[in-house]
């Protein structure tokens, strides 16, 4: 089978650092699902992998973990689907991903496919959309109100792929008042076709402009970029004894000052139920699932904002540098071979 792989982490302009590869066909066993990928989309988990992750020696490693496809064939303890079944989902981080014609994950973590999306428009949604499910439901528990706060969530990042998801569930399972921020016009204005209440600009001080709505201190902050920038402006913004979450990397976090505040600070990692196989792992198939409802309830539009190409080497070099460039509004999609 045809597939995207790569041998040596390196800078995505290089020639290597992406190629096309042929595969032996994978053979679905226990609970997985052997899928043919009709579309992917492109994470910055994607491009942390492939410059940094390097492969054991000879070996090819293929990135992806976010597709829509056909399920092909199962395995003996599958009880979820059956060939044939239209499905969306992100995989695991711990085994080959989804830039290949055909891929095995695990039924668990598996979504039917919104019957209103093409499979392009779908492979925008999984991953981010566990991600920020998992943050507002399970990290942030923003069912449970905050004594005093305001009943609002304040999104950091709100034009990116995880921002852009958050938006739409806030709205649609919540009685949140959303602020995002954004700090270009073509996004500000996304951000509020996408359902925010009010959006301010983070390439300003955050906890001035939250001030001046005029609607209290937020209960909840969610961070999902450049959260070390922000930090002063989130334990200035959040309400006492609120609740904060993060999904990105910084290379240093102090959080003594939410001390004084009592703030929660929650991480968010939405590979960590398949990596360790945890109990509850198949949350992630009912709430990819509760989404696909959402999709075609009208309540939640597909965060797709460009179909690169078909998938190859060349394609995913364009997606990986736009993802790269920190300026992505939405998703970058790959759809077909």
């Amino acid at each position: 089978m045809r597939a995207v792989a790569y041998k040596t982490p390196q800078p995505i302009s290089a020639e290597t650092s992406l190629v096309d590869v042929e595969l032996p066909m994978p053979e679905a066993k226990g609970h997985d699902l052997l899928v043919e990928i009709r579309a992917i989309s492109v994470n910055p988990v994607d491009v942390k992998v492939r410059a940094h992750s390097a492969p054991p020696a000879d070996e090819l490693k293929v990135l992806g973990w976010d597709a829509a496809g056909i399920v092909k064939a199962i395995g003996a303890e599958v009880t979820l689907f059956e060939p044939g079944d239209e499905v969306f989902y992100s995989g695991i981080i711990s085994r080959p991903g989804s830039n290949a014609e055909f891929h095995l994950v695990d039924e668990r973590i598996v979504g039917t496919k919104p019957k209103s999306l093409d499979f392009a428009a779908a492979a925008a949604l999984p991953l981010t959309s566990i991600t920020a499910y998992e943050a507002l439901f399970d990290r942030l528990k923003v069912q449970d109100a905050v004594s005093g706060a305001a009943r609002s969530i304040l999104i950091i990042g709100g034009a990116g792929g995880v921002g852009s998801i958050a938006i739409q569930i806030a709205r649609a399972l919540t009685d949140l008042i959303v602020i995002a921020t954004a700090s270009r016009p073509e996004t500000q204005d996304w951000v509020k076709e996408l359902g925010a209440h009010h959006v301010v600009d983070h390439s300003k001080p955050i906890a001035p402009q939250v001030a001046a709505l005029g609607i209290g201190a937020p209960g909840f902050i969610f961070s999902t970029t450049n959260t070390d920038s922000h930090i002063g402006d989130i334990v200035e913004a959040i309400a006492p004894q609120g609740r904060f979450a993060l999904i990105d990397d910084p290379k240093t976090l102090d959080i003594v000052p939410f001390k004084r505040k009592a703030v929660s600070v929650h991480w968010e990692l939405m590979f960590t139920r398949p990596l360790y196989g945890t109990p509850d792992m198949i949350e992630q198939h009912k709430l990819l699932n509760k989404v696909s409802e959402l999709v075609d309830a009208g309540k939640v539009r597909t965060t797709l904002s460009e179909i690169v190409g078909p998938i190859n080497a060349a394609n995913l070099k364009k997606a990986h540098a736009m993802v790269e460039s920190g300026k992505m509004k939405g998703k970058a999609v790959l759809a077909g071979f």
